[in-house]
C-alpha cells in the first residue's frame, strides 16, 4: 500500500469515526429499533410498499415508540392511540412541524399548507379554515352544492345502465367539482378536458409520492403572493378530492363484498328518507348508516402513517431523547386497527359503532383525519360529502360485481390506501 492510499485510508477511518462518535452522542437514549446494517439501514428488513404494516409487526417487539433507519436517515415511529394523542396533543409545539420532502420543496417550495411550517403555516391554516367557512362549509350553501352534484352523479352512473365500468374518473371528478365550485365558482362536466387533466394529474402526483423511491398588512405583503396560494389551491384539490373520493370508492366495493349490510342501508334510507333528496340533517335519525360510514373510513385506512411529521427542538418523550428534525410517523394505522378499541380490528364491522340500542357510539380512536394542530383542515366538509353521496348513491342503486369477478380488498401501492381498480354494476333500484 503506498503512502497516498494508506493516508487515504486512514482520513476515511478517521471521518466515519467522528461521525459515529457524533451520531452516537446526538442519538444517546434515542428510541430503540432493529439495528440498521451499514448505508442502507434497516430498508431491506421492511416492505416499502407498505411500510405502516412493518411498522405495525415492529411496535410489537420494540414498543409505541420505536426508531427505523432508512438510509443515513433516522426516524421515529408512534404507535396506538394514547401514545400519538400525547405527542401531537400534549407536546404539540414540539410535534407539529413538517419535514422538507424533496418532492414537495422543488414542487411547492414549502409554500400552502400541508408541509408548510411555521408562521406560514399558520397564517395559511388560518386563512383557509376561514375561507372555508365563509363560502359555506358546514352550512346549507355547501350543502346544496354537494347534493346537486351528488345528483349528477347519480345520472352519471345510469348511464351505463346497469353495465360493468370504473368508477375512479367519475367520483373523482364529483369529489373535485365541490372543491373547483368553492375556490372558482363553476363546475366542470365530468368529460370535461380540463377536469379530467386536473383529476389525472392529482392522481398521478398521489402515485409518485407513494413510490419507494421517494424518500395584518405585513402579513398580506409576506404569505399572501402567487406562490402561497398556488401551493395552497393545491393542496386543497388534493387532499380535498383523494382522500374522499377513495373513501367513496372503498364503500361501494365493501357494499358489493357485503350484500346485507348494503341491504341494512337500503333499508334505513327507505324508512327515513323515503324517495326524498338526502340531507345533512337526516345523518342524526340514520345511525346504521352512519356506523356503515365510520367503518368504511376506519376499514380503509385511507392515510395509514399520516404526513410526516418532524420535530421542532430537541425533547424528551415518553423516556426517550428525540433530537430536533428527526422524522415523526404517527402510525394512524395502528389506532384504526387498535385490539383495544375495536373488537375486530381487521375487519369490516359496522357494529363498531353502534352500542346495545342500535345508537351511535363515539370511539375516541376513531382519528382518521389525525388530531392536534396538524389535523385535517377539510373534516367538515369531507364528512358532509361522504354522507351525501354515500346516501345518495345507496339510495338510487343496488350495487353488484361482474359475474365472475374477485373482490380483493387488499389496498393499491400509492400514498394513500386506495383500494385495487374494480369495476362495478350499479343497478337502478327505481
Amino acid at each position: 500500500m503506498d503512502l497516498i492510499t494508506l493516508l487515504l485510508a486512514l482520513a476515511v477511518i478517521l471521518y466515519l469515526g467522528f461521525v459515529f462518535n457524533k451520531n452516537k452522542a446526538r442519538y444517546s437514549n434515542f428510541p430503540p429499533g432493529p439495528t440498521p446494517l451499514p448505508i442502507i439501514g434497516n430498508v431491506l428488513s421492511m416492505d416499502l410498499s407498505k411500510p405502516h404494516r412493518a411498522f405495525l409487526e415492529l411496535s410489537k417487539t420494540y414498543g409505541t415508540v420505536f426508531s427505523v433507519q432508512i438510509g443515513f436517515g433516522k426516524l421515529v415511529v408512534l404507535c396506538g392511540y394514547e401514545t400519538i394523542k400525547d405527542a401531537l396533543v400534549n407536546h404539540a409545539d414540539e410535534f407539529s412541524d413538517r419535514p422538507k420532502i424533496e418532492l414537495f420543496s422543488t414542487t411547492t417550495k414549502d409554500h400552502g399548507l400541508i408541509f408548510a411550517n411555521g408562521e406560514n403555516w399558520k397564517v395559511m391554516r388560518r386563512f383557509t379554515l376561514s375561507t372555508l367557512r365563509d363560502y359555506g362549509m358546514g352550512k346549507k350553501g355547501i350543502e346544496h352544492k354537494i347534493m346537486d352534484e351528488a345528483s349528477s352523479l347519480v345520472q352519471a352512473f345510469k348511464t351505463f345502465q346497469g353495465k360493468p365500468f370504473d368508477n375512479v374518473k367519475i367520483i373523482n371528478t364529483a369529489v373535485a367539482n365541490i372543491i373547483v365550485s368553492t375556490v372558482i365558482g363553476v363546475r366542470f362536466d365530468y368529460d370535461d378536458p380540463t377536469i379530467t387533466k386536473l383529476v389525472s394529474l392529482i392522481n398521478e402526483n398521489i402515485r409518485l409520492l407513494g413510490s419507494p423511491l421517494v424518500r395584518g398588512k405585513s402579513e398580506h405583503t409576506q404569505y399572501f403572493h402567487d406562490e402561497n396560494l398556488i401551493a395552497l389551491v393545491e393542496n386543497l384539490f388534493t387532499a380535498g378530492m383523494e382522500t374522499t373520493s377513495t373513501t367513496l370508492r372503498w364503500g361501494l366495493l365493501l357494499m358489493m363484498k357485503y350484500p346485507e349490510t348494503q341491504r341494512k342501508v337500503h333499508d334505513e334510507i327507505e324508512a327515513v328518507i323515503g324517495s326524498a333528496q338526502p340531507q345533512i340533517e337526516h345523518r342524526k335519525q340514520m345511525p346504521y348508516t352512519d356506523a356503515v360510514i365510520h367503518e368504511i373510513q376506519r376499514f380503509g385506512d385511507i392515510v395509514p402513517g399520516s404526513a410526516p411529521h418532524v420535530t421542532s427542538r430537541d425533547v424528551t418523550f415518553r423516556g426517550y431523547s428525540i433530537p430536533k428534525d428527526t422524522v415523526i410517523i404517527p402510525l394512524l394505522h395502528s389506532v384504526l386497527r387498535d385490539k383495544a378499541y375495536f373488537e375486530k380490528p381487521n375487519e369490516f364491522y359496522p357494529e363498531h359503532f353502534l352500542d346495545s340500542e342500535g345508537k351511535l357510539r363515539k370511539i375516541e380512536a376513531f382519528i382518521p383525519f389525525s388530531i392536534g394542530k396538524r389535523s385535517c383542515a377539510g373534516e367538515t366538509l369531507a364528512l358532509m360529502e361522504l354522507f351525501l353521496f354515500f346516501t345518495t348513491l345507496l339510495q338510487n342503486f343496488n350495487f353488484q360485481a361482474p359475474p365472475g369477478a374477485i373482490l380483493d380488498l387488499s389496498p393499491a401501492m400509492a400514498s394513500t390506501n386506495g383500494p385495487k381498480q374494480y369495476e362495478i354494476r350499479a343497478i337502478p333500484r327505481n
